[in-house]
């Protein structure tokens, strides 16, 4: 999976935040705000990595179990889906 180019993560004050740049300004109306783990997450998915790999670097980056890690990440990943921001 790999977050669509056009998308960019931004800190703003202590709030994290996804804008669309380009051509994605016309498509996609406003912003999509992120706690410091879904931050992790978007800029892992930017690299293109995949499911596995991301649990992975979910349970070293924090004190998580792999369940837990893979359940959050398939509710973060539907969400983004349907925000249309994968490639």
């Amino acid at each position: 999976m790999k977050i669509k180019d056009d998308f960019v993560l931004r800190k703003v004050a202590d709030s994290y935040v996804v804008v669309p740049v380009n051509s994605l300004t016309l498509d996609f109306n406003g912003v999509i705000n992120l706690n410091e783990t879904g931050a992790f997450l978007f800029e892992q998915l930017q690299k293109g990595i995949e499911k596995d790999e991301l649990i992975a670097k979910m349970i070293s980056e924090y004190d998580v179990t792999k369940e837990k890690a893979s359940a959050d990440i398939d509710i973060f990943i539907n969400k983004l889906k349907d925000a249309n921001v994968f490639e």
